[in-house]
């Protein structure tokens, strides 16, 4: 869009009653770039975006453009020690109904065990079930041979002295697949607000350096953006998985004091952009 010499002159001399007046405390610098945008505007040799349906002006003084940008993450590493269990109880019959039946006995079984042994009903849950036929193909032939059941459950916030036992007697009282074991500190939150403050504190440090290269300093800290807190972080994968749990591994071997050497370490980053306010020495 282009303005027409009579409006531009209009806009000069409202711009320049308001200075006078007080009523808009601008520099002379940005003034003189409002009157030469203007000029060049009149002149028919600049046009001002106009192509989201509004017509918007950006101006900015030099001293606005005095600031670095800094992006940096730093990461504390914290050792594990709470685990989440994820069993699954998976039956198979002719019969839909008997399926069921096993399935939920299997179940009752599992879930009386950890109530035994001191998990708490909140941190039991039963993350899905399914009941599904099964079919044959024979001469092209789809045949009906029975159903399948799959009911996991997940147990949280077990203490990593208790995963061996909780892995070995959960097989004996029900579960018969393990869908993964999983690790996770409970000071995670406080080992990534230590995250967070290191990288700011590294931020400004990169940030003075720039600065004192250029013979200038810092003077507070403009904005800060926080990268997304990955919160997947929080867990760490044992590797520890079996299709079979009753016959292709044998749980009874692993006391705590080796699942709590598998738990190793864990790290958690934090990632931010800050910008600084440069001025001259």
């Amino acid at each position: 869009m282009r303005l027409g010499k009579q409006e531009a002159f209009i806009l000069l001399e409202q711009l320049h009653l308001d200075i006078q007046g007080g009523m808009m405390r601008m520099k002379k610098r940005v003034f003189f770039l409002l009157t030469a945008f203007l000029s060049c505007v009149m002149l028919g040799g600049c046009s001002v975006d106009s192509s989201n349906g509004s017509d918007v002006v950006y101006v900015q003084s030099a001293e606005e453009n005095n600031h670095v940008t800094i992006n940096t993450k730093e990461t504390v590493k914290v050792t594990p020690d709470m685990a989440k269990v994820e069993f699954a109880i998976r039956t198979e019959d002719e019969s839909a109904e008997e399926c069921q039946q096993e399935n939920t006995e299997k179940l009752d079984g599992l879930l009386a065990y950890l109530k035994e042994s001191g998990v708490a009903d909140e941190s039991i849950q039963t993350a899905g079930f399914s009941l599904n036929p099964r079919y044959n193909w024979i001469e092209n032939v789809r045949k009906l041979i029975g159903y399948e059941m799959t009911t996991e459950i997940t147990v949280s916030d077990i203490e990593i002295s208790q995963v061996g036992g909780i892995l070995s007697g959960g097989i004996q009282a029900g579960a018969n697949e393990i869908e993964s074991v999983s690790y996770y500190a409970s000071g995670y939150d406080a080992a990534y607000e230590e995250a967070l403050t290191k990288a700011v504190q590294s931020a400004r440090k990169k940030a003075e350096v720039i600065a004192a290269a250029d013979n200038c300093q810092i003077k507070g800290l403009l904005s800060v953006e926080e990268y997304s807190d990955n919160q997947s972080g929080r867990y760490i994968s044992s590797g520890l998985r079996s299709a079979n749990a009753e016959e292709s591994l044998s749980l009874s071997s692993y006391d705590a004091a080796d699942m709590s050497v598998m738990a190793g370490e864990m790290e958690v980053t934090a990632s931010i952009q800050a910008v600084f306010r440069l001025v001259s020495e």
